[in-house]
């Protein structure tokens, strides 16, 4: 079961109210919630001001092509690793008008894990201008591919916020 519409949305308009707040807009580059973060932002009426872009880049090709994550690190470190989630920020920032990026990969299952990277990992990355580029790492429970996922929109949401309040006092 997808989370329903309304399930992000005060955590959607507070990332979008704190975007206006910084004068900056928002990029994504999703690979595991296939742009559900995208869309928990412009679900609410108005997001097209912050809003600039979402790239899905579920495969490896598309993360290469589109935002520029290099064969090198896909290679050494796998598609759902920090450095390609910090690779997926950085190249949505670089490939847009946003002055900050989020990025996701992750292992949503029902299969796809591994003992090293078992379903319910995921990999976030946070890029802004003027800013290092950062990665965390989240280990969900296995709850179901929706619970994955809804967790991964929630998280990447509340990180942004985090900067972007962090960002000069806040705000």
């Amino acid at each position: 079961m997808i989370a329903a519409a309304g399930t992000f949305e005060v955590l959607a308009r507070q990332v979008l109210e704190a975007c206006r707040a910084h004068g900056v807009m928002l990029a994504t580059a999703e690979s595991c919630t296939g742009g559900m973060i995208a869309a928990a932002l412009t679900d609410i009426a108005g997001s097209s001001d912050v809003v600039d872009r979402g790239f899905v880049t579920y495969s490896n090709e598309a993360k290469m092509e589109m935002i520029g994550v290099s064969k090198a690190t896909l290679d050494a470190f796998g598609a759902v690793s920090g450095e390609t989630a910090k690779e997926m920020a950085a190249g949505a920032l670089a490939r847009s008008r946003a002055g900050i990026a989020l990025s996701v990969t992750g292992v949503a299952g029902p299969g796809g894990g591994s003992v090293e990277k078992p379903v319910g990992l995921v990999w976030f990355g946070l890029a802004m201008k003027g800013r290092d580029t950062a990665a965390e790492r989240r280990l969900f429970e296995d709850n179901g591919r929706a619970f994955i996922r809804a967790e991964s929109v929630r998280t990447a949401l509340e990180m942004a916020l985090a900067a972007l309040t962090d960002q000069a006092g806040g705000p």
